[in-house]
């Protein structure tokens, strides 16, 4: 099975590739189900705050990787031969999944703080409702958690400052290309 992961700051596209993915006919495992649904366990409204504070104290019990080990089961109950994985938030997520997947390929989707900041005020998710400043509060987080060295480990990057009809057309060749897609 060929996993295909993508990382990349809040609101740098990531929902977009995953939407693509879909659209081609590669599942997708979303990261961030897992911890949504612990939120949701727990009787916690899905704000960022919740969110955030779940996956630390799972990464703080469970270990650095502790969401790509609880993902890769919902990896592997795909019988598709390429599947992606949205949400990777560190360095150690990517040496997991690695180790795990010989044929994994990661893909860096890299924006500006300010377009990143742009897409939340417009997307309407319940966690998206943050001022810049809480954005910087979340970057700081995500970073904390190794999101920067995850992005320095990206087999390709993709920068997202363009059209949706661009950034739409060059993640549909890429995904293409690495997934043998015709």
């Amino acid at each position: 099975m060929k996993v295909i992961g993508i990382v990349g700051m809040p609101a740098s596209g990531k929902g977009e590739v995953s939407r693509i993915a879909r659209d081609l006919g590669i599942p997708v495992v979303i990261m961030g189900d897992a911890i949504r649904e612990r939120v949701k366990e727990a009787g916690l409204p899905a704000t960022d705050a919740n969110l955030g504070a779940i996956a630390g104290k799972l990464r703080a019990d469970l270990g650095m990787d502790a969401i790509a080990r609880i993902t890769i089961p919902a990896i592997e109950a795909e019988s598709a031969p390429v599947v992606m994985v949205d949400g990777i938030r560190g360095d150690y997520e990517v040496t997991t999944f690695r180790g795990h997947f010989p044929d994994f390929t990661l893909i860096g989707i890299v924006s500006s703080f300010e377009t990143r900041y742009r897409r939340l005020a417009s997307r309407g998710r319940s966690d998206d409702s943050l001022t810049a400043e809480e954005l910087r509060v979340r970057d700081e987080r995500e970073l904390g958690w190794g999101l920067g060295r995850a992005l320095s480990l990206a087999d390709c990057r993709v920068t997202n400052e363009g059209t949706l009809e661009e950034f739409a057309a060059e993640i549909r060749a890429l995904l293409c290309r690495l997934g043998g897609i015709e």
